[in-house]
């Protein structure tokens, strides 16, 4: 496996993603986006430990499931109305980077029918646990 030329915290890791996760929701500041459900796009980089997460005899426990992913980011928009997409950013960050198995997530929302005149607008977040000592 390559490793970088420098040293990183991530350097033990994998990373599992999950990319362009569509959802209807309401979300947005404005008074035109209070009124209808919004299309939203979600991507999500998980940063695994090797050490913890290598499948020994290819069953799905010895893994991070990315049903979890789908499971937190349903959980949350269920709750209602949210004004910010960095709200939202930063609400997965916490509750993906909350669990145990998971050193550093990535997560940005793109709202893809803002504008017409670009392909969406959008916010992106990044944090990690430190590696054990």
């Amino acid at each position: 496996m390559h490793r970088p030329p420098f040293p990183s915290p991530l350097a033990d890791c994998r990373r599992l993603f999950l990319r362009n996760h569509e959802v209807k929701i309401y979300i947005g500041a404005h008074d035109f986006e209070q009124v209808a459900a919004q299309r939203v796009l979600i991507n999500v980089d998980l940063y695994v430990p090797l050490a913890q997460t290598t499948p020994v005899n290819d069953q799905l426990g010895e893994v991070v499931d990315y049903d979890f992913v789908r499971e937190v980011i349903r959980e949350r928009v269920a709750r209602g109305h949210i004004q910010l997409q960095e709200t939202l950013a930063d609400d997965l960050l916490a509750l993906l980077l909350a669990h145990p198995q998971v050193r550093a997530v990535r997560v940005s929302t793109e709202k893809p029918d803002v504008y017409p005149d670009c392909d969406a607008v959008g916010v992106e977040v990044f944090a990690f646990k430190p590696a054990p000592a």
